[in-house]
């Protein structure tokens, strides 16, 4: 994948790049932040594919629930087109805080240039 996409991270602001245009994001960083997206974006929410995104949102003030986590956040892993699933991404979602609710997902795939392992953290649930 020799993709660039506009440099935004979920919840940034978008940046300048050094040439005084919009700042680019490249190989990794590019599967890092569809990935991202994906995931935090609600179901409904993207209005030009409605069943686009895996809503993590929706764990905000419930009780930790690890095992939908990790399901929900594999199989959106699994229709993202720039995530290569050979080998397959690695996910795995431990609780961090059961008082809050807070769990992390650990996401590690392939980096679809170099071959190499990318790991992204997720932090899903806590108090709303």
């Amino acid at each position: 994948m020799n993709v660039n996409d506009i440099f935004h991270e979920w919840g940034s602001d978008l940046v300048v790049g050094a040439g005084g245009d919009l700042a680019l994001a490249s190989s990794s960083d590019t599967v890092t932040q569809r990935v991202v997206r994906r995931l935090l974006t609600n179901p409904g929410g993207y209005i030009w594919n409605l069943d686009y995104g895996g809503g993590l949102a929706q764990f905000v003030g419930g009780p930790a629930n690890p095992a939908k986590v990790e399901a929900i956040v594999s199989t959106q892993l699994a229709l993202e087109s720039a995530v290569p699933q050979n080998p397959p991404p690695q996910v795995s979602v431990a609780v961090a805080d059961t008082a809050a609710g807070y769990v992390v997902a650990n996401i590690t795939y392939a980096d679809p240039t170099s071959g190499l392992a990318v790991g992204i953290n997720v932090t899903a649930g806590g108090a709303a």
